[in-house]
């Protein structure tokens, strides 16, 4: 080979080297300008976010509620439009999942993901759902394509979406079906609350908890459908026979009395209507089972055990003094009124002490017991949910004791309930036998029979005329009432309570106001309630 022919052959291959060199250098340069690797879901994509990525970005800010910078085809209308519907729904929070996204091709140009929504709404109440985004690739990114299904997928061109507040249904009602415990019930029969709680949950009660409901409407505002929060029928309240109605004006008539008030009411076949006491009172239930001097109010069984026993009755004529003593005891009327000889219904109507302190000391020393026990107080019951006492009436052990006894002083007791209880067994003719609920009957551990119909037709006569010409007739106004007042000492004899136990059609009741020291406001609560 001559030295010219080997010198061409080395540079042709150093030529040759050069060539792959440069050839190497420029792939490698391509392939440093060449799109990133793609994961799972994302083969065939730019450099730019996968519609996964994006998705998880928007439904964050979508949680947040500003879609301001969000990856959105229409951020300003997407923008507006949430904030109306958070405006609406008023949220404590939002919160999104991402479901699936379908993987694309680098030539895809329009995809789909699924989420799952929950929003936490007012009264603790979460609303969700599954939702869907369409999104689409926009200047070669892809962005979430805004409709108003992306807030909820029934959502159309406009519609809104509005929350309102569903009521829980009663766990317990009254007669009428209105809720006492759960439901809209606000403190009716505050001193209740405990027992028709505690029987609610021993009868297995529940009530649907309370909510809202959401849903959408038209452009009009018109209601199109519910989408969340409907009522649930299945949930049955136990039924008390209480009525709302009642006892919110037995409440609001002691409320209004600035000494401790008492107010029982029961229709005349023994369901309660009403139970209510002021906070003067105190937190115990007295209404139920505190004993008092029934004072005035008890001559209404004084009358029934003179009538039977003493041969005495209404139109028979009796005196009348302001002051005499019988035994070692001196009884005055009030204010010391004198009325000389006057028929029994008179005697009754203007409460004379003298009269009946005298027709109490004639009777035998068991009469005046009998004559409580025909009035059920010294009966007992148990009524679910309570505990309960009517009173306690024995017999005499002396003549001044009877005496005192005979104008509802001295050993005498009768609660509210029982002192109802009396006024509903004068209207009824019969034995009657409290009770708190419909469908759980009341125990009957010691009953009693009602004074004979003859006797309780006299008696009515003279309650009627306590109410047109005695000591309650500011009652006239308040339609065809029956009833008696009292006035009781108590403790050291400087105070006393006042009461008037009645009844009006088929609703018999009791007031009692400790220290009032006159029956005169015991008539007026009275009067209050009747008109409530």
């Amino acid at each position: 080979m001559s030295p010219a022919r080997k010198r061409g052959i080395l540079i042709g291959a150093a030529l040759a080297v050069v060539a792959i060199v440069v050839a190497a250098v420029v792939l490698l340069a391509r392939e440093d300008t060449a799109p990133a690797a793609t994961g799972p879901g994302e083969s065939g994509e730019t450099a730019q976010e996968s519609p996964a990525k994006v998705a998880t970005r928007f439904l964050r800010q979508f949680d947040a509620g500003d879609l301001n910078t969000a990856p959105v085809d229409d951020p300003p209308g997407a923008s507006v439009a949430l904030a109306e519907a958070r405006g609406a729904l008023k949220p404590a929070s939002v919160k999104t999942t991402l479901g699936e996204v379908p993987t694309t091709n680098g030539d895809a140009t329009t995809t789909s993901a699924t989420f799952h929504a929950s929003w936490t709404l007012a009264a603790n109440s979460v609303w969700t759902y599954e939702g869907k985004l369409e999104l689409v690739r926009n200047a070669g990114k892809w962005v979430v394509h805004w409709a108003p299904s992306v807030i909820h997928p029934k959502l159309e061109a406009g519609q809104k979406l509005s929350v309102a507040p569903v009521s829980a249904k009663p766990v317990v009602a009254d007669r009428d079906g209105k809720a006492l415990v759960g439901g809209d019930a606000a403190g009716v029969a505050p001193m209740l609350q405990s027992a028709l709680s505690t029987v609610a949950s021993e009868q297995g009660g529940s009530g649907s908890p309370a909510g809202v409901t959401v849903s959408r409407l038209d452009a009009s505002g018109k209601p199109v459908e519910t989408l969340f929060g409907k009522a649930q029928d299945t949930d049955k309240p136990l039924v008390s026979t209480l009525s709302v109605a009642s006892q919110s004006a037995a409440q609001k008539a002691v409320d209004g009395f600035q000494g401790p008030a008492i107010i029982v009411a029961m229709k005349t076949s023994g369901d309660l209507l009403a139970v209510a006491q002021n906070s003067a009172a105190g937190s115990q239930p007295k209404a139920l089972s505190g004993l008092y001097a029934p004072g005035s109010a008890f001559k209404i069984a004084t009358a029934t055990a003179a009538l039977q026993q003493g041969g005495v009755s209404v139109d028979s004529q009796v005196a009348c003094p302001g002051s005499e003593q019988i035994g070692t005891r001196t009884l005055k009327n009030d204010n010391g009124f004198d009325l000389g000889t006057v028929s029994l219904k008179t005697a009754f109507a203007a409460s004379c002490n003298t009269t009946f302190g005298r027709l109490a000391g004639q009777l035998p020393k068991d009469g005046l017991a009998k004559a409580a026990n025909q009035f059920g107080l010294n009966a007992d019951f148990e009524i679910p949910g309570l505990s309960t006492e009517t009173g306690k009436v024995e017999p005499s052990s002396s003549g001044d004791e009877q005496v005192e006894a005979g104008i509802g002083q001295g050993k005498v007791q009768v609660s509210p309930l029982g002192a109802a209880l009396m006024a509903a067994t004068v209207a009824a003719g019969k034995p009657v036998v409290p009770k708190l609920w419909q469908g759980l009957e009341t125990k009957v551990n010691a009953g009693y029979q009602a004074p004979p119909a003859g006797v309780l037709n006299q008696v009515r006569a003279m309650m009627r005329e306590v109410c047109t010409t005695g000591t309650a007739k500011a009652l006239k106004s308040s339609g065809n009432v029956f009833g008696k007042t009292g006035t009781a000492q108590f403790g050291s004899g400087v105070d006393a309570n006042g009461w008037f136990v009645g009844y009006r059609g088929d609703v018999a009741f009791a007031v009692m106001l400790e220290g009032s020291n006159d029956s005169k406001p015991a008539v007026q609560l009275a009067a209050k309630f009747l008109a409530g």
